[in-house]
């Protein structure tokens, strides 16, 4: 009964420290904010923010509880365009509060080709998602 008690204590504990991890992580890189910045569009506000709320619930979910449907496929291009969508603002979100690009271009002195550089990194990040998916994996898959 008590390492019952004690396995509910941590699991709960350890959640919401991954949880809190996450929120901060989110709040440091400002990225609804930034989000209502670029699309000009502060009446929805709360919609963006359910938004986020429900996307982390629902991955919780999803990775908590195995989810079966006939037509499942279906959706799997949608999912991976979101959540490549998310990684990609994630990521954009990182680079610009550490302000990396900017400042590189700037000692490199290219600040004129920022925008190929910019179309470069996501050639790369595109390219690189296509070779481990469709080369990698299923090469590998056999092990």
């Amino acid at each position: 009964m008590t390492i019952n008690l004690l396995v509910i204590f941590v699991g709960l504990a350890s959640g919401l420290a991954v949880g809190g991890g996450f929120v901060a992580f989110l709040s440091v890189l400002g990225i609804v904010p930034r989000l209502i910045q670029l699309t000009k569009n502060k009446n929805n506000l709360r919609s963006l923010e359910w938004a986020v709320i429900l996307g982390a619930l629902t991955g919780l979910a999803g990775s908590l509880y195995e989810v079966k449907t006939l037509y499942g496929f279906i959706f799997v291009p949608y999912v991976g365009l979101l959540a490549g969508a998310f990684i990609g603002m994630l990521a954009a979100a990182l680079t610009e509060v550490l302000d990396v690009i900017p400042l590189v271009t700037r000692r490199l002195g290219m600040t004129a080709k920022l925008q190929s550089i910019m179309f470069a990194i996501v050639l790369g990040k595109v390219s690189g998602s296509l070779f481990y998916w469709l080369f990698f994996i299923p090469y590998h898959k056999g092990d």
